[in-house]
């Protein structure tokens, strides 16, 4: 779209600006430190103290100035780079150039249902094409969209707030940028939650524990001052003997803390990360306005009142920086070795344990939804995104007619839009199996993956890739790409069996499946796997289920026909001026020519003339 192109150029322009500002800032602060260290110089040379304690700390503000604007404009400069990325990816996606995209294959499970078979994980992928997530739940929630259909009133209210939120360029993007800033960093979604949900062990005791922490040190310089007020005295013995024992208190106390105190340390890093991540992404959420049902409601779970999630979240962040202060052996954090000498006088680990438990007490039954909220805005901007780089897809509508899929000018989305061929397809009422024949590299596999990927894009809440979609909310089943297992002794046939056998026991336990197999039992003879398919098919029929089956067997296919247990359809080739020409469109009836021998022919084969049915029996 011109669109991407055009706020490519515009951030392009913005960036050129932005770092002719960082360099002018960068020169500003070298300048400050050298006229800083100049002066100093030549103050202590001339003995000249006094300007040292007016022009040092002029000179100190206006480097903190520097300082203050230089990483503001190098956070912008950062933002504008991460909105060029987007654009660069919007084109990228519209290419179906996928490449460089997070394929998901954490998400990938071979005894799903039909993730493997349909790409929805792994290289060119669904969840490629529809990844716009920056945090690990939000890429968790949208493999659940994708995974698992959702109830009919939840895919209406999630169509109504990716409509709300496809047109809102500036603000999706801008929300996608945010997150980018941590995207990268370390963070863990399952170890802050693990994090969040330790127990409570100093809390129990606050008033004690902040009671020592207060009185310890105040009795402690009490006694300081009796120390230097009676030098020369006894009572200097007694002073710094009870100086000793408060210094000796401490340390008992501060030992005993020590695992709580660094386990805070250690895993403030990820956490702080995760957090931080999250607090952009809710503040972004929090500062806009929403009209959908889904989005609203979404929202209301971060503000309540006063009660802010993203001051909470700051809070905790907050806590969690000073905690980089405490420098511990175990890693390599920069702390300041000035904490170990004020902890010991000050017991500073007792008001970073207190102040994270009460935290954790006050927000972590909320922690799990806030993080929640951002998932399911993350993944409803994805699909926004999908939608508006594909404005003539179309939002299905979900009936309550049985086993029902009606699709117009259907199309499979990771095919480049330029090679696209639409197809209409229409399934209605329980046992209508359609059978479909066809050439080699005709488009039976690609047009059965189109049937199955735009059902489980209608069933998430998404577009289809067609200019119509009416679906039932129906449980897709599918045995298209089997794989031997040389570790588990498990041939190519035995697992394609072992799959059909899963679909027939979740057909009887549940006969809302819709069943997509490709090419049944091709791992055996001919004779056996007619045998199998017609056998199959008569089973499929007397259990009232509905799929497609695509097939080379036209024997299969006639046999299956005339019993009126299938709909033939087919994809059909011709070789004209020496060429294949491929129509991929779909026709009614049994497929009435094939190219095999042609293709084993081109691919260098002797083809032996005139051989009979008898030779081959």
């Amino acid at each position: 779209m011109k669109i991407y192109t055009d706020n490519i150029k515009i951030y392009d322009a913005r960036l050129l600006k932005l770092n002719k500002l960082l360099a002018r800032f960068s020169f500003l602060r070298l300048l400050i430190f050298v006229i800083s260290i100049a002066f100093l110089i030549t103050s202590f040379t001339i003995k000249l103290i006094t300007p040292i304690f007016i022009v040092l700390p002029i000179l100190i503000i206006c480097f903190a100035f520097v300082i203050k604007h230089y990483n503001k404009i190098d956070y912008l400069k950062k933002h504008t780079t991460f909105l060029k990325k987007i654009n660069e990816s919007e084109i990228l996606r519209e290419k179906c150039d996928l490449e460089e995209f997070d394929t998901g294959h954490k998400f990938i499970n071979p005894n799903h249902p039909y993730t493997s078979d349909l790409d929805i994980f792994g290289q060119h992928s669904i969840f490629q094409l529809l990844n716009r997530t920056t945090t690990e739940s939000g890429m968790i929630y949208l493999s659940q969209w994708l995974s698992e259909a959702a109830p009919n009133s939840e895919i209406y209210d999630r169509q109504e707030a990716i409509k709300e939120l496809s047109p809102n360029l500036d603000w999706r993007q801008g929300f996608q940028a945010s997150g980018m800033h941590f995207q990268n960093k370390t963070s863990d979604y399952s170890k802050l939650m693990a994090w969040v949900e330790k127990p409570i062990v100093l809390l129990k005791h606050s008033y004690l524990y902040i009671t020592i922490a207060i009185s310890l040190p105040i009795i402690f310089l009490f006694v300081a001052y009796f120390f230097y007020a009676n030098l020369g005295s006894l009572i200097v013995v007694i002073s710094l003997s009870l100086m000793i024992l408060i210094l000796f208190i401490n340390q008992v106390i501060l030992r005993k803390l020590r695992p709580i105190a660094e386990n805070i340390v250690e895993t403030s890093t990820e956490n702080l990360n995760t957090l931080r991540g999250y607090q952009t992404l809710i503040t972004e959420i929090e500062s806009n306005s929403f009209k959908s049902k889904k989005l609203h409601e979404l929202q209301s779970i971060l503000i309540k009142g006063k009660y802010s999630a993203s001051n909470e979240i700051n809070r905790i962040c907050g806590l969690l920086d000073f905690s980089h202060q405490r420098p511990i052996k175990k890693i390599p954090i920069n702390g300041n070795y000035l904490y170990p000498l004020l902890n010991s006088f000050l017991l500073l680990d007792i008001y970073l344990i207190i102040g994270t438990e009460k935290w954790k007490l006050k927000n972590k039954a909320f922690l799990k939804l806030w993080a929640e909220v951002v998932s399911e805005f993350e993944v409803i901007n994805s699909f926004a995104g999908f939608c508006y780089s594909n404005p003539c897809y179309a939002f299905p509508e979900i009936t309550e007619k049985d086993h029902y899929i009606q699709f117009e000018a259907l199309e499979h989305p990771l095919i480049d839009s330029n090679k696209r061929v639409c197809n209409d397809f229409h399934s209605e009422g329980q046992g209508d199996v359609v059978m479909i024949t066809g050439s080699n590299m005709g488009g039976k596999s690609t047009f059965l993956r189109s049937v199955g990927v735009n059902l489980v894009l209608a069933l998430a809440g998404g577009p289809c890739c067609a200019k119509y979609g009416q679906v039932s909310n129906l449980k897709l089943y599918t045995s298209m790409r089997t794989q031997d297992n040389l570790m588990k002794g498990i041939s190519s046939f035995y697992a394609e069996l072992s799959r059909i056998e899963n679909m027939l026991k979740q057909i009887k336990s549940n006969n809302n499946i819709y069943f997509l197999l490709d090419e049944m039992f091709k791992g055996t003879n001919s004779e056996d796997r007619y045998k199998g398919g017609n056998s199959l098919i008569n089973q499929l029929s007397k259990l009232r289920t509905s799929g497609i089956i695509a097939t080379h067997d036209i024997k299969l296919a006639k046999l299956s026909g005339n019993k009126k247990l299938v709909t033939n359809y087919s994809f059909n080739s011709e070789i004209k001026d020496n060429s294949m020409i491929f129509s991929y469109k779909l026709d009614q009836g049994i497929c009435t020519d094939f190219n095999a021998s042609e293709l084993m022919k081109r691919s260098g084969i002797e083809i032996l003339p005139n051989i009979s049915k008898n030779e081959i029996e």
